[in-house]
């Protein structure tokens, strides 16, 4: 059982209502998932580890600047997407998943923590029209097929310390699928920024496009 201390030890800079919307998430998700199942049973009591504290795995690497567009593929209950909306409140972002019952959940979590910086949608990563500075996700596929699905929507002007591209939250040995790519790329273990077991194998990969 965890409780949202930990992220605050890991981000002591937070605000008094970034705080309070972090500290509201596990009894929102643990609500919504005895509803629509966006979090495995047993995952639930883990939510600040597993899920939020991995979903900020990508700040570690990157700070969004005012004005940035985001797109969270494949986001499912809002990973990662609402713990860096609530982190960035200066920056914008575009949640996408291909199953209605979980942007429904993304929606009425992020109205209930009043992020005015989250816009979600049930659509497909393929038939978003849109550009933005930075594609991030959660591991919903290889990422030779990610890349042909979403390249085309990074924006070519950058504005960050990292080139525009893609942020894709892993885990395990990557180098057979990262060789498929045949990109250049970075690769950033979340075992160098946060110290529990899960991290271990952890990573954060960075496709600049």
């Amino acid at each position: 059982m965890q409780d949202v201390s930990i992220i605050f030890n890991y981000f002591p800079a937070l605000s008094q209502q970034q705080q309070q919307q972090f500290s509201m998430l596990k009894n929102l998700y643990v609500e919504w998932n005895e509803k629509i199942n966006v979090i495995s049973r047993k995952d639930v009591d883990n939510i600040y580890v597993n899920h939020v504290l991995h979903s900020l795995g990508l700040a570690k690497v990157i700070s969004f600047n005012k004005g940035a567009e985001i797109m969270d593929v494949g986001t499912g209950g809002g990973f990662p997407g609402i713990p860096l909306s609530i982190l960035f409140p200066e920056a914008q972002f575009y949640l996408v998943d291909s199953i209605g019952k979980k942007i429904t959940v993304v929606k009425e979590v992020a109205a209930a923590l009043e992020l005015k910086n989250v816009f979600a949608e049930q659509i497909r990563a393929e038939q978003v029209k849109r550009k933005f500075d930075f594609v991030v996700s959660r591991a919903v596929t290889r990422m030779k097929e990610f890349y042909s699905w979403t390249h085309k929507n990074v924006k070519t002007k950058s504005f960050h310390s990292l080139e525009n591209g893609i942020l894709y939250l892993k885990g395990g040995d990557l180098d057979e699928e990262m060789q498929e790519l045949k990109r250049p790329y970075g690769e950033y273990a979340l075992s160098d920024y946060f110290k529990e077991e899960f991290f271990e194998t952890k990573k954060v990969i960075y496709v600049p496009v």
